[in-house]
């Protein structure tokens, strides 16, 4: 069978390719096309695989709950589900002690939505410039890019402010706002740090006007940026969080957190999910937060991230196609004086490294947080001679 040929004849039509290769398995950093050539991930198919690829805990803890319940609904009790909730809630922020478990992390963004416009009864959201929650219909109204949102409108009243203006939010959230939905770090569109003082300014202005502060952790979280949650870096109380990505340590899930005074105004019916919350899925995420804390991955997104980010800058000094270096953690940007599209074409089928854009002259890396050394090393050299190949 050409499996290109048929995914592309019976599911194309959204996505672009790169290229004809066929993957067909992974381990670790590393996945594998159908001929075996390997490939190191350092996109974590699209930032989802922390644990690299098939991490023996979450393999194991998915094989033993498939032999013993896949699937239990929400009306009834379910002893892995409680596990895992407890888990999550212990490494959440203190203020955070309730949640509604979903399948993917537009899937939580909508549900926030949802428990804002409930909770203030307002109908208007704030969000940023340049700033990415999804693309079903309530997560891509608060989605930025336009290119995404043109042919779906009219969508859900937004306002976009200028990410990082503080002065701009001050302008934009009214007494209709029922929230503001922010990253801290804005990933599909560069790798932007949002300042202290800005997020500071997110959460004083919602506090001042009785507006939800929505923070979406569905690609910072669980280590991503060296700490379990971004907020951390700049110490702010969202009433709202959306997880997914990291979550399950690679198995489909989504989340959002919530504080006790939204969980207050919850009444039955107000939002659900059938496979929401499933057994399988909480028994992998169950192993993904055993697994962060067991291999101290958090701190180790750090250390790692500082070697990755100082490597690049060794390797890439006085190259002139190189504009900047950024990130915090194992999340990081290179951003490029000229399109990205044909260094990422490059990396992959000559050098045999993925990596992801963010933006149109941005690479960006999301390396696992089980990333070696040495597997770091490979993918800087192999980036390094990608980009110099550029004619600028």
């Amino acid at each position: 069978m050409n499996y290109a040929e048929v995914e592309e004849r019976i599911l194309g039509g959204t996505t672009a390719r790169r290229g004809d290769v066929v993957i067909t398995r992974g381990e670790g950093s590393w996945v594998y096309d159908e001929h075996g050539k390997k490939y190191l991930d350092l996109g974590s198919a699209q930032g989802v695989a922390m644990l690299g690829h098939c991490h023996p805990a979450v393999v194991e803890a998915i094989s033993r709950q498939a032999e013993t319940l896949t699937l239990c609904p929400n009306f009834l009790y379910n002893d892995v589900r409680a596990e895992f909730a407890q888990a999550l809630v212990e490494v959440l922020p203190s203020h955070l002690p309730h949640l509604f478990l979903a399948n993917s992390g537009a899937e939580a963004v909508d549900g926030a939505l949802k428990f804002a416009r409930l909770f203030t009864k307002r109908p208007a959201f704030v969000a940023t410039t340049k700033g990415f929650h999804g693309r079903t219909i309530g997560a891509l109204s608060v989605t930025w890019e336009p290119k995404y949102r043109e042919g779906f409108l009219p969508l859900l009243e937004t306002t976009h402010i200028q990410f990082n203006d503080a002065a701009s939010l001050d302008r934009a959230i009214t007494d209709q706002t029922a929230a503001v939905i922010l990253e801290v770090v804005q990933g599909e569109s560069g790798v932007n740090v949002g300042t202290p003082e800005f997020l500071q300014s997110a959460e004083r202005l919602c506090r001042e006007r009785g507006a939800v502060l929505i923070v979406d952790e569905i690609q910072t979280g669980f280590g991503r940026t060296g700490k379990w949650f971004a907020v951390e870096h700049a110490g702010i109380e969202p009433d709202i969080m959306c997880l997914a990505k990291g979550l399950g340590g690679g198995f489909p899930m989504g989340a959002f957190a919530y504080t006790k005074a939204i969980r207050d105004v919850l009444t039955q019916g107000a939002h659900g999910s059938t496979f929401g919350g499933s057994p399988l899925a909480c028994a992998a995420g169950l192993a993904a937060i055993q697994t962060y804390q067991s291999e101290d991955l958090i701190k180790r997104s750090g250390v790692l991230g500082a070697h990755l980010r100082n490597t690049l800058r060794g390797a890439l000094e006085g190259v002139p196609a190189v504009r900047d270096i950024r990130g915090l953690g194992l999340m990081i940007a290179v951003e490029l004086r000229t399109k990205v599209a044909p260094v990422l074409k490059s990396l992959m089928l000559n050098h045999g490294v993925i990596a992801l854009p963010a933006g149109p002259t941005v690479l960006r890396l999301l390396p696992p947080l089980v990333i070696t050394e040495a597997e770091i090393d490979f993918g800087v050299q192999a980036i390094a001679k990608a980009i110099k190949e550029l004619k600028v």
